[in-house]
């Protein structure tokens, strides 16, 4: 029943009834009696206001009768009782309205939230409850509808009502993102700043912040012609209330969605590239952005395990080659393993040239974590060329992908290292020792993380001599040789550690390098050679088998003190194993050949030693264009000897000429015996001028030999490359030659 009816039946009633009542003991007139039961009725409704002023009219109208009458005591009680009545009356109905105008507006507000609860679910992404909200709240009534999302150091518009593009965070909006609650104007025309919608007059502002896990997420932007009710302001709230548990329910469906497929692409991938590649698919769709690429250190580079979506041939460029150390946001979350989300890329001080040409705004540096590693050396870097703003849901969406691609490329990681350490076992198996050698120290730069460089020194003849070495000048390294306890030194660690294979870790933060290495090596050739001084992090595996340590494997870094880690441990023991087999089976083998190549009596190598050796060197000298020089040696007074005190002596003689070679030799020459009383020598990086008197000091040491009252003497011919000839068979005729001129002249040494 309306309201009206209502009171329009109460208040004939009770004018019957007070009426009757007043008349009968009072003989108060009919008119006096229905204004005071009128105005009392009217105040219940309309307020105490019209009720007082009825009451007064009464008072002057009616006051000459009753004072006449001899009526005051006994109209006083029930004037007072009236006045009283209507007062309360009064505060009822002012009550009731309010209550009313409250259950009016709610109503409205109930109806319009319950419509929205809805609608909502028709809007399966955050951009769609962007586009639906602001065109279904105008569409129920509400006047001025507009939505903004945080951007930089202000707010812009994404869908609502004509207003500029971009705003300040000052204003009304700007006060619901900073303080994270609604902001309610009633009278817009005195807050400084304010910007009506276009071609409208606003009188009232209303400003509700929507979270999204926990952030201010969009800011709805409410305006009307007309003041907003208490109650109204309330019911938006809820609704803005709603919106952001929507939102957050989008987030929560959104993050498993991604997670479970990212799980299923782990688990399917058959490579770390593949691997890559479908993780790197999944969330750029999720996350809907234009271009991505996953990006692993590699000593001094970050080289890309997958890319999509990066079209422009100089970016591929840079991509094929890698970003070198330093460059870049990547080298940024690599030392401080934190993501970093950008906007404003192109003004990042290590922005890549190729991505600034292009004018690529939003960019996402993220790490991916894997086991006990203290870099980041995993890093997915996601962007577009627009600019857009990182909601928190993107970033905890990306930091839950982060681990769970972790965690899957880790499982790739070691499938593919097993399998590498197999196919290296089969394929070093095969070769000779320095180049098994060569092959595991490459491997072990390549798998070990945080290796850069490195050098590989075997055991030989009582000494750890380098036979291998990536980043440093071998050939130069070769000359030197160290003790097992100058090896120790190096390590760090005792013979038991080394037995054990246990690899150690030294930082140039923490120890002095340098200081280290020239305790054990000539520091002209470690600082030059060796580059020392440039080292900062040193991982060393000492490659132990049967009871005795046959090499000992240096990994280096020469940027980052902090490169290797557990991590890095973890990969070189699970080397350590396989490399000792290995390295014990080739040098098996390499014994046996080696013998094939070794002349029995002297223990120097053969003529078939000096045919490889001589051809290896000769390529390697024209390769790298320095000088090579070759000796011959034929000696003289071996033939009375050998003829007249007999074979033993002859061999003896033999022996004896080897031994003066060898003491006499430098280091890096190489003494052959060719056969009979012939001998031959090989001098890396030697020209004529050395090689002759290199020969001198030769002939020397074995004239002054004597067997038996018999002396030796030698005849020595010399030829050098390039000067001489380039190809073996030249040189060798050249020598060969310049020695039987040599033996005819009568002169120890010929050179020309």
């Amino acid at each position: 029943m309306p309201y009206w009816l209502i009171l329009l039946i109460a208040a004939l009633g009770l004018l019957g009834a007070v009426r009757l009542h007043l008349e009968a003991i009072y003989g108060l007139p009919w008119l006096m009696i229905s204004v005071a039961v009128i105005a009392s009725v009217y105040g219940l409704w309309a307020g105490g206001l019209a009720a007082g002023l009825a009451m007064a009219v009464f008072s002057l109208l009616y006051w000459p009768e009753i004072q006449a009458k001899g009526l005051l005591p006994q109209a006083l009680m029930p004037a007072l009782l009236l006045g009283l009545s209507t007062y309360t009356a009064a505060d009822i109905g002012a009550s009731l309205r309010r209550a009313y105008r409250k259950a009016k507006a709610l109503g409205r507000v109930w109806k319009l939230q319950a419509e929205l609860l809805e609608h909502l679910p028709l809007a399966q992404t955050r951009r769609e409850v962007v586009d639906l909200l602001p065109r279904f709240l105008t569409s129920q009534g509400v006047e001025y509808v507009g939505l903004w999302e945080p951007w930089e150091n202000g707010l812009r518009l994404v869908a609502g009502y004509p207003l500029p593009d971009f705003i300040p965070d000052t204003g009304v909006v700007g006060r619901a993102l900073k303080e994270g609650r609604p902001i309610h104007v009633p009278d817009v025309r005195a807050e400084p700043g304010y910007i009506p919608p276009q071609g409208v007059q606003a009188q009232s502002e209303l400003a509700l912040p929507i979270f999204e896990r926990g952030e201010v997420s969009l800011v709805l932007n409410l305006e009307s012609a007309r003041p907003f009710a208490p109650e109204e302001v309330e019911a938006f709230v809820r609704l803005a209330q709603a919106v952001s548990a929507y939102l957050d329910q989008l987030a929560d469906r959104m993050e498993r969605r991604v997670l479970s497929e990212l799980a299923q692409a782990m688990g399917s991938g058959r490579s770390v590239a593949e691997v890559a590649e479908k993780a790197l698919r999944l969330l750029l769709r999720g996350l809907e952005l234009e271009a991505g690429t996953l990006l692993m250190a590699k000593g001094a580079r970050m080289v890309p395990l997958a890319a999509l979506g990066a079209e422009n041939p100089d970016l591929q460029a840079v991509l094929k080659t890698g970003l070198p150390y330093g460059e870049g946001l990547v080298w940024k979350v690599y030392h401080e393993p934190s993501p970093l989300f950008t906007e404003r890329y192109a003004e990042f001080p290590g922005a890549i040239q190729a991505l600034r040409a292009l004018d690529w705004r939003t960019l996402v540096a993220h790490p991916i974590p894997l086991l006990g590693a203290r870099r980041s050396r995993l890093v997915l870097v996601l962007g577009q060329r627009l600019p857009r703003a990182w909601r928190q849901a993107e970033k905890d969406l990306l930091a839950a992908a982060a681990r769970a691609v972790g965690l899957g490329l880790e499982r790739s990681l070691e499938a593919e290292r097993y399998a590498r350490i197999n196919h290296l076992f089969q394929k070093a198996l095969l070769a000779d020792l320095d180049a098994a050698y060569r092959q595991v120290l490459e491997e072990a730069v390549d798998l070990v993380p945080g290796a850069e460089a490195g050098s590989l020194l075997a055991l030989d003849q009582g000494a750890y001599a380098f036979r291998a070495a990536v980043g440093y000048d071998l050939e130069a390294l070769a000359q030197v040789r160290f003790d097992p306890e100058g090896m120790l030194l190096w390590y760090g660690q005792g013979m038991k550690e080394a037995l054990e294979n246990q690899p150690r870790i030294l930082s140039a933060q923490e120890v002095p390098l340098a200081e280290i290495s020239h305790k054990t090596a000539p520091p002209e050739v470690m600082d030059t050679a060796g580059r020392v001084k440039e080292i900062q992090a040193n991982l060393c595996l000492p490659i132990a088998h049967q009871g005795q340590v046959m090499a000992f494997l240096n990994l280096d870094n020469l940027h980052d003190p902090l490169a290797f880690s557990q991590d890095s441990l973890a990969v070189a023991r699970l080397l350590a194993g396989p490399l000792a087999v290995l390295l014990h089976e080739v040098h098996g083998r390499q014994l046996l050949e080696e013998a094939a190549l070794t002349d029995a009596l002297t223990g120097l190598p053969n003529r078939r030693a000096f045919d490889r050796l001589f051809a290896e060197e000769l390529a390697r000298a024209e390769r790298y264009g320095h000088p090579l020089a070759l000796m011959i040696l034929d000696l003289v007074g071996f033939k009375p000897i050998n003829d007249r005190l007999g074979h033993k002596l002859g061999d003896w003689a033999l022996v004896r000429v080897a031994e003066a070679l060898l003491e006499n030799r430098r280091n890096g020459d190489r003494v052959f015996r060719w056969g009979g009383d012939e001998f031959a020598v090989l001098l890396p990086h030697t020209g004529k001028e050395g090689a002759q008197a290199a020969a001198l000091r030769y002939a020397k040491a074995i004239g002054s030999l004597e067997i038996d009252g018999h002396r030796l003497g030698v005849n020595i011919g010399i030829a050098a490359y390039p000067e001489d000839g380039e190809g073996a068979d030249e040189l060798l005729s050249r020598a060969d030659d310049r020695m039987y001129r040599a033996k005819a002249q009568g002169v120890p040494v010929l050179a020309e």
